[in-house]
């Protein structure tokens, strides 16, 4: 079964750098052709996607985050982390971390984290 957790600091304040893991069991993150993911929610806000890393270990970022953005991997852990650079209160909302696949042709996130509330406040 697969299975997805992040973890990180309850609490960041702002010009700080953010930082979050996903931890994954199940599946090695190295498996084709996953795309490990990272999305946040703003309060009263929709989704949105802030980047990913794929199996090969390559990046994608928004680019509306400004490269402010960057996800790295252990393979030995099977874990993916998220860095947010310069954060503001803008920042804070609730992030998830993602599995992203291809079922029929479509883009699915059939496994989540179950999302960790990140308020970014002095």
């Amino acid at each position: 079964q697969v299975q997805l957790q992040e973890s990180g600091p309850g609490l960041v304040k702002p010009s700080q750098t953010l930082s979050l893991t996903c931890t994954v069991s199940g599946v090695s993150i190295t498996t084709n052709y996953y795309y490990w993911t990272w999305l946040r929610q703003p309060p009263g806000k929709g989704l949105e996607r802030m980047g990913f890393i794929r199996y090969s270990g390559t990046t994608y970022y928004n680019p509306s985050l400004r490269g402010r953005t960057s996800i790295s991997r252990d393979t030995t852990k099977n874990q993916f982390t998220l860095r947010l650079n310069s954060v503001t209160p803008e920042d804070t909302g609730v992030y998830y971390c993602a599995r992203r696949g291809i079922l029929a042709g479509t883009s699915v996130f059939a496994y989540w984290g179950q999302g960790t509330q990140v308020p970014v406040s002095s």
